[in-house]
């Protein structure tokens, strides 16, 4: 693989680059798609970022601005942006334009992680460096992939479940409500949830591949479930906080009780929000900010010709996988809010008040 003997040529940490017109455009929506642009350092090289959805709150929220701040502050390269909104098919038409349009480098989370491998022998054609970004590409020629640990996101999320289970003393069974079939981390993330799962006291009642991670479509079939295994749900497995969120949806609307142990990930300020009102037993943590900043820098380095190799590799591509961190009402403030991730006042609104005053969060 091209990349494999690559060493990476990172920018002091807290270095800033003299550049007095630093700027970056405010993003369209439409079609997805924005730039940013400015004058000075790496003016006139443009960077190619591609985002795979909209409907996990994180990648417009912070994925997209942050990486963006942060190559502003490396230098006026032209950052090329544009959302997927799920759609294989759209991602290459956008991969394609931003090829077209000269980009030195592209920074490509996958909607599809087997079909983006298209994405990647196109670019691979052109001289173009690729940067798989929290998502693998299923093959190509990669040039740097940066992501989280998420075999080990699932160990977590699945020894949060069965442990507080334990702890209640109960043996009851787990709803598995996975990630999207064509998303290659949903496919670590049951991995790994099972490695701990299936040695535990609670069985596997069923179990769901949840398309595009609709929340609607984790909320209609968990729906179903309610009343196939009545009385027997005692934790629902939810990969990520949308389907957490489709899940608690459908057990309020069948007022199923005892209130079974749910889990999630990406601790979006709505799955926080459930963790504080009891709703939801936990979530997984992840820097976005030290992952967007990161694979901005990576795209830099590669934009100039630098070369780069990572802490780690994964089939021959330099690799940076980052940790993430269990959060549950225990520790909020030690977390999402000691990280700047958001305030006490985000969570904790009217409606959630009392249950954060209660937690001790304020």
């Amino acid at each position: 693989m091209k990349s494999a003997s690559k060493k990476l040529t990172f920018l002091a940490v807290g270095i800033m680059l003299t550049a007095g017109a630093l700027t970056a455009c405010a993003s369209g929506s439409g079609d997805g798609s924005s730039a940013s642009s400015g004058s000075g350092e790496g003016a006139g090289v443009k960077i190619g970022l591609l985002l795979p959805e909209s409907k996990t709150a994180r990648y417009e929220q912070f994925d997209k601005p942050l990486f963006e701040a942060k190559v502003a502050e490396l230098g006026d390269y032209e950052v090329l942006y544009s959302n997927a909104d799920q759609d294989a098919s759209k991602q290459q038409q956008q991969a394609e334009s931003a090829l077209t349009s000269g980009v030195k480098v592209l920074v490509l989370d996958p909607v599809d992680a087997e079909a983006a491998v298209s994405i990647v022998s196109a670019a691979n054609a052109q001289g173009v460096p690729v940067v798989s970004y929290d998502r693998l590409v299923a093959g190509g020629d990669l040039d740097y992939y940066i992501s989280f640990d998420n075999e080990k996101v699932g160990v977590l999320q699945g020894q949060a479940i069965t442990d507080k289970l334990k702890e209640d003393g109960s043996t009851g069974g787990i709803l598995m409500v996975n990630g999207s079939p064509t998303d290659g981390n949903a496919t670590l993330f049951k991995k790994g949830a099972h490695s701990v799962i299936d040695t535990s006291a609670n069985k596997v009642l069923a179990e769901f591949d949840t398309p595009d991670w609709s929340p609607d479509k984790a909320q209609d079939w968990v729906a179903g479930q309610i009343t196939q295994f009545p009385g027997q749900i005692a934790g629902v497995y939810a990969a990520n906080d949308g389907t957490a969120g489709g899940a608690v949806a459908a057990l309020k609307a069948a007022n199923v009780t005892p209130w079974p142990v749910i889990t999630g990930q990406d601790a979006e300020l709505a799955g926080i929000q459930r963790i504080v009102a009891g709703d939801q037993y936990m979530t997984i943590y992840k820097a976005i900010k030290a992952e967007a900043e990161k694979a901005a820098e990576i795209a830099v380095s590669l934009a100039n010709g630098e070369t780069v190799e990572g802490d780690t590799d994964t089939d021959g591509t330099p690799t940076t996988l980052l940790d993430p961190v269990v959060v549950t009402i225990d520790n909020i403030m030690d977390t999402v809010v000691a990280d700047g991730f958001y305030t006490v006042a985000d969570i904790c609104t009217s409606d959630y008040a009392d249950a954060c005053a209660a937690a001790g969060i304020q």
